[in-house]
């Protein structure tokens, strides 16, 4: 279709549907926010934090991987195959959640989330930056990720709810099965592909030479190293995501030890996601007349500041610091996005995103991993007051090693 037209009011309609799109596939991953560190704990009794921790490892190891893939697939096959294809992916996973009978079925389900959350999350970005094109590029990623997380952040909420008032299992998982249902539906027979909108894109920038388009690799190594634009972005997405694996593992565990009931950690575990959410719908759009750099820096260091504040005792610094945690980093995450899209080129940006995802997303792995070493030999606070530090440290790379990526034309009119 050579008469594609950029931009987010001149796609509403189909903008609009993969927003609530995206809403379902964060409200597969909210399903586990709550419940599945008590459900380690209680039915499965697993006492060392590292144990408890393995379901994030395989969720991030899985995700991360097939976020690569995601990109690359995204660019040979198109969009909406990829995405159908993850919801399909996801459909066993409440079932298996509901049921399983040992910890082995959980961490298989996660590997399933996983798969599915690369491909369909993936996907819903990529198709996002194609349609908005470069002008409120921010903003699109601000209303995507607001979409996601607040839908995690209600998911969480109601499953906290659910289980209060019926136990672990299986009533908290039904509302996966809606997810799934609903959210495969609308991709399949309402999503539309949007390839050719990366080919009017590519007509503004200027086609690139055949012997200049980078080749796989080349795309690898520019976001993860060479580059110094994107590999800061990729070194400050490991991160944050870090923190949230560490966050998403051990806030439960550390509020249960301070004797709050299933329905405060509920809540407590959703204030994180719902700040984050809703936040984004500011920062985004906040970074498409400010700039990205100072954003994402900023950001960083205000999500340090959440992790240490969450460390203090009692339900209101739990609040607090899960609070700043949440707006630090919707600082940064629709940000981020946005930056890769201001320096990767249409022909090979869904390569880069999926490059960047993949090394953001292994950032759960790592986060859990280190986390839970770190808790079960130090405790649980000594495992928050690292993670705080790294966090704090990766808005000091952003600040010295990245440049601003925003350019005149991406500004607003």
């Amino acid at each position: 279709m050579s008469d594609a037209r950029l931009g987010i009011r001149e796609n509403f309609g189909q903008f609009s549907l993969l927003v609530l799109v995206n809403a379902f596939v964060g409200g597969m991953v909210g399903l586990e926010r709550t419940i599945l560190p008590p459900l380690a704990e209680r039915e499965f009794h697993l006492a060392a934090r590292s144990a408890v921790l393995s379901f994030i490892v395989v969720f991030g190891v899985t995700k991360a991987l097939t976020n690569y893939l995601a990109g690359r697939l995204s660019d040979r096959v198109g969009r909406k195959h990829v995405l159908v294809g993850g919801w399909l992916v996801a459909a066993p996973v409440p079932f298996l959640l509901m049921w399983a009978p040992s910890w082995s079925w959980v961490l298989f389900a996660n590997a399933l989330l996983g798969v599915s959350q690369g491909l369909t999350w993936s996907t819903t970005v990529i198709m996002k930056i194609d349609l908005a094109g470069p002008e409120r590029r921010g903003l699109a990623m601000g209303l995507n990720e607001f979409a996601g997380y607040f839908a995690v952040a209600a998911s969480a909420l109601a499953t906290g709810f659910l289980a209060a008032h019926y136990g672990l299992r299986p009533e908290p998982f039904y509302l996966g099965v809606v997810f799934v249902a609903a959210g495969l539906l609308l991709s399949a027979f309402a999503v539309r592909e949007t390839r050719h909108h990366v080919a009017a894109e590519a007509k503004l920038h200027g086609e690139l030479p055949v012997g200049d388009a980078p080749t796989p690799r080349e795309v690898f190594w520019r976001t993860t190293l060479t580059d110094r634009d994107l590999s800061s972005v990729s070194q400050g997405g490991l991160v944050n995501n870090l923190n949230d694996g560490m966050a998403w593992g051990l806030f439960p565990l550390f509020f249960s030890a301070a004797h709050m009931s299933l329905r405060q950690i509920g809540t407590l575990a959703a204030i994180y996601p719902a700040t984050w959410g809703a936040s984004q719908l500011v920062t985004g759009a906040l970074s498409d007349r400010t700039g990205r750099k100072w954003l994402i820096a900023a950001g960083m260091w205000v999500q340090a500041a959440g992790i240490v504040f969450v460390v203090a005792h009692g339900f209101g610094g739990f609040a607090t610091g899960a609070a700043l945690l949440g707006v630090g980093t919707a600082m940064v995450y629709p940000t981020l996005l946005a930056a890769i899209g201001d320096v990767a080129h249409p022909s090979w940006r869904a390569s880069s995103v999926g490059v960047y995802r993949l090394w953001r997303d292994l950032g759960y792995a790592i986060g859990a991993l280190l986390a839970g070493a770190t808790a079960d030999a130090f405790g649980l606070p000594a495992a928050m007051w690292l993670v705080a530090a790294i966090t704090f440290g990766s808005g000091v790379v952003v600040a010295v090693r990245m440049r601003e990526t925003l350019r005149p034309r991406c500004a607003p009119a």
